[in-house]
């Protein structure tokens, strides 16, 4: 399947929050070992290099033993080592990267674009979250599966930190 027909999928959350607290959670080592990842693995930051051009290079690895458990029955190891690199930065607005899905078994690795998008808005901060579809419904659906467990954590942090 080509770039221009992949689909896009779009999450939208709304958080009673600061741009500037939302933002740091999304470009700092500890903002993001903080939440980033589906419920049950921990991310560890090795490299955060925010500039176009530049990369966050980081462990997750599954810890929870329902995660275990579908790791290990899937094949795929617990820990998995992740580059991303930046394609966009506006400071407070946007975040674009691209990442490398290379750990699903017996699939070439392929590229995964992601946009995240930030507005103020009187009730607190919207932000969108764009990322192409995987390349099979049931990856896309884990995907989106991921994202949705990955976002609940960044909110449950917000309300914990207002």
């Amino acid at each position: 399947m080509s770039e221009q027909e992949r689909r896009r999928i779009r999450l939208e959350r709304q958080y009673r929050a600061t741009i500037e607290e939302v933002w740091n959670l999304w470009t700092t080592r500890t903002g993001i070992e903080s939440w980033w990842g589906p419920e049950g693995f921990t991310v560890t930051v090795q490299l955060l290099d925010l500039h176009v051009g530049g990369e966050l290079k980081y462990t997750m690895t599954a810890t929870a033993p329902e995660q275990v458990a579908f790791m290990k029955q899937a094949g795929m190891p617990l820990s998995t080592e992740v580059s991303i690199t930046f394609t966009e930065i506006e400071p407070m607005r946007r975040l674009g990267y691209m990442s490398l899905a290379d750990f699903v078994p017996d699939t070439p690795p392929y590229e995964v674009a992601t946009t995240v998008s930030l507005s103020q808005e009187p009730t607190g901060v919207l932000m969108e979250l764009t990322f192409d579809a995987m390349h099979d419904e049931q990856w896309t659906e884990r995907a989106v599966m991921g994202h949705e467990s990955e976002l609940g954590r960044l909110g449950r942090i917000l309300v914990t930190e207002a």
